[in-house]
């Protein structure tokens, strides 16, 4: 988060198994530069020990309504005061409970009917005490109330059984707090996005591919729905995790990739393709594993379909942004590149810079010129990026 100011943030743990993820939120939230204050529940200390908190977060932790400590003695007052956010998590059933009818019988409780800034929670409880009615019930007033929602997921439990009712996990809930802040600037635009390589099969076991982690893709990705859009992500074979709001598509080959993009770009706003696309595949692929015997073998290949430029070249095309990884002559191939496709806008980078890294130097090539991004990491140069377009659609809309 260095490219905002730094945040400070009201974390509220509730009593149950999952809070012992709270402490590595803390961690991941420390690591972004945000400021957590803690205040537990007396069953949240059952579960984890305030001293661990108050390790990871630098700060005192608050868990009596009486604590004197606060300003004015009224820790239900002050400890929302300045504050850019309240995060329940875990946010416990009987918590959530509370919260939807208003309750106050204790600090965190009454802290949040007190509060002076936004309210999350990230639910976590059984899969039954879920999707028990009176819990829905209490769910679908605080979405009415203006409280965010950060989960469940499904997944198993520690109680043994699996279902919807697991917390999201920390990297989750930090990534989602950060898209709190950002701008929404483009609230109520549908995204498409390709990340990742595609893999072009030789027989079962062998393949062609191209060099890609996808960590590009992925950040524009979750840069996307920080902005606000509802994102599609086509995603050829990486190990990363997709954002968790997004609507995630797998895929191995380029022509997979090419009828997922086609059947999801009518209705989007905004192509971003992203994904390393081999160029060639094998015309013949064996059915069979082919066995090494000394000698040599031809592979004779075939064009794979240039997604790029069948999508900007549909009558309905949305607002087209390419990629462009080059290893000499940056400026040139990519400026070539994006005449060819006439795409207004494309994203060009050595790739000997970049491959697998968790940084990256951009420059951007539109109608106005070049626009350099200095070297960053993914997650802030895909911002930036979020920026650039978002400025460009809403300049081809006036």
């Amino acid at each position: 988060m260095s490219e905002l100011s730094v945040k400070r943030i009201l974390l509220g743990v509730t009593g149950g198994i999952a809070a012992y993820k709270a402490a590595e939120l803390v961690r991941l939230l420390r690591r972004r530069s945000i400021e957590v204050q803690v205040a537990m529940t007396e069953a949240a200390c059952r579960f984890v020990a305030p001293a661990t908190f108050q390790a990871l977060s630098g700060n005192a932790v608050y868990t009596d309504l009486w604590d004197g400590r606060a300003a004015d003695g009224m820790a239900h007052i002050a400890l929302t005061r300045g504050f850019d956010a309240v995060l329940i998590a875990p946010a416990s059933a009987d918590f959530i409970a509370k919260l939807a009818h208003g309750l106050a019988d204790d600090l965190l409780s009454t802290l949040c009917l007190a509060r002076a800034c936004p309210l999350l929670a990230a639910p976590a409880m059984n899969r039954e005490m879920w999707e028990n009615p009176a819990t829905q019930r209490n769910i679908a007033q605080l979405a009415h109330d203006g409280v965010m929602l950060l989960g469940p997921a499904c997944g198993a439990q520690a109680c043994g059984e699996t279902g919807m009712g697991r917390m999201w996990e920390p990297a989750d809930l930090a990534d989602a707090l950060e898209a709190v802040w950002q701008p929404k600037v483009l609230q109520g635009k549908k995204v498409l996005i390709t990340a990742g390589p595609t893999f072009e099969a030789i027989d079962p076991v062998r393949g062609i591919t191209n060099s890609s982690s996808g960590k590009m893709g992925y950040a524009v990705a979750q840069a996307a729905l920080d902005a606000g859009a509802e994102v599609v992500l086509v995603s050829g074979p990486t190990c990363l995790t997709p954002p968790t709001r997004a609507k995630t598509i797998h895929i191995t080959s380029a022509q997979e990739m090419l009828v997922a993009v086609e059947r999801d770009v009518p209705g989007c706003d905004i192509f971003i393709a992203v994904a390393a696309v081999a160029d060639y595949r094998v015309a013949h692929p064996s059915a069979q594993k082919i066995k090494k015997d000394g000698s040599a073998i031809t592979l004779e290949l075939t064009p794979n379909p240039d997604i790029l430029a069948s999508v900007a070249n549909r009558p309905d095309a949305p607002f087209c942004v390419g990629f462009a990884a080059e290893s000499e002559n940056l400026h040139e191939h990519a400026e070539a590149k994006r005449r060819r496709k006439k795409l207004p806008l494309i994203v060009a980078n050595l790739a000997q810079n970049a491959l697998g890294s968790d940084e990256n130097e951009l420059v951007l090539f539109d109608d106005g010129g070049t626009h350099p991004l200095p070297r960053a990491a993914k997650k802030i140069l895909a911002r930036q990026l979020i920026e650039h377009i978002a400025s460009l659609v809403s300049l081809r809309l006036k």
